[in-house]
């Protein structure tokens, strides 16, 4: 039996599960206030914290550390790679500290730490949010300057799109896909016979609006904000990311809370939902169109998708069209566990070797 460490730092969680094979022994999200990460001037000065806490709850649970086979950590920002599950390197840590901040940057830094206390413990991660499997045409932009970048949930797209297909009795590499991941960002992606075409940008581009992203926005209002003196170039970005969408409209990131707005008479709340759920619902009908009309399903999964009212408001839009089921939640934690598992039983881990 192999035991394994699954890592998943989120923007304000870090959350942990340890697996016994393909068997959950225990999970633990462990919520980080805002008072507690204010002192931290970046994502990086966050790390000894974070780590500290996982070894704090690794002993509170009375786990050896010595019994981990191998730590798997959530992969970050690094540059484009394809599908799969990475042996942690120093390149792909280097690439990760030098380019854009995020906390799943952290994933493989703890990875590889904690392993490193262990005899025999390997360190991966698997299935970045830069995973790029682009057609050529879906990369062309109408400047040069800008081609159109592949940013996603790619963990638990990949995850949902192999528990689908393992339900009918499939494999995902056999099936067309439009999976709609909704969450704090929301991604859309068309997958062909398990490679993902196409996607929206779901950082800080295009798409959906969001619970805190303003997703696609008019670039000529863009511009004239940017010279307008009014803003620094942080204040902007932080409109786009994390002041966005559901936050810059109603003051909440909690779908929930704006859900029970929406119910109670808030006919403002309700139109920005109603809102967001039709940027999704026409995300979703531009990659059935990228897949050429020849979808299996598509599927809603994230946090989001246990929201009745947003599910309902897609379904009207999208069920005249295509096969649609819901998997809420994500498998982000049994996703990282099982791609080590794979490698400890003799696949072969990949090697960090971007695509460009």
């Amino acid at each position: 039996m192999f035991k394994i460490l699954s890592i998943n730092p989120g923007s304000t969680s870090t959350k942990i599960a340890i697996y016994n094979d393909e068997v959950v022994q225990c999970e633990h999200t462990i919520r980080h206030s805002s008072a507690e990460l204010a002192d931290f001037k970046s994502v990086f000065d966050q790390y000894e914290f974070r780590k500290s806490i996982i070894l704090k709850t690794l002993t509170d649970e009375n786990i050896n550390l010595q019994d981990f086979s191998a730590i798997v950590g959530r992969g970050g920002l690094m540059r484009p790679v394809e599908s799969g599950a990475y042996e942690v390197c120093d390149a792909m840590i280097d690439d990760m500290k030098t380019g854009r901040e995020h906390a799943s940057n952290l994933g493989a830094m703890l990875a590889r730490e904690i392993s490193q206390r262990i005899p025999g413990c390997r360190a991966f991660i698997t299935d970045p949010v830069v995973v790029d499997e682009l057609k050529e045409v879906a990369r062309i932009s109408g400047l040069p300057q800008f081609p159109r970048r592949s940013v996603f949930h790619a963990l638990n797209h990949k995850a949902i799109g192999r528990k689908y297909a393992k339900n009918i009795g499939s494999g995902y590499e056999k099936l067309n896909l439009v999976i709609a991941h909704l969450g704090g960002g929301i991604s859309v992606a068309a997958h062909r016979k398990g490679k993902v075409i196409d996607t929206n940008q779901a950082l800080d581009g295009f798409g959906s609006f969001s619970p805190e992203r303003a997703g696609t926005i008019d670039a000529g209002a863009l511009i004239n904000m940017c010279f307008s003196g009014e803003y620094t170039k942080d204040q902007i970005h932080k409109l786009l990311v994390g002041k966005g969408g559901l936050v810059a409209h109603l003051g909440t990131n909690d779908t929930k809370e704006a859900t029970l707005r929406a119910t109670n008479g808030d006919k403002h709340a309700k139109l920005i939902l109603e809102a967001m759920a039709y940027n999704v619902a026409k995300e979703i009908g531009a990659m059935i169109a990228a897949l050429e009309g020849d979808v299996n399903a598509v599927i809603l999964t994230g946090g989001i998708a246990h929201n009745i009212f947003v599910v309902n408001y897609i379904k009207k839009m999208i069920s005249p069209i295509a096969h649609l089921v819901v998997y809420p939640g994500e498998d982000e934690m049994e996703s990282l566990a099982l791609a080590g598992l794979r490698i400890l039983r003799g696949e072969k881990a990949k090697f960090y070797s971007p695509l460009r």
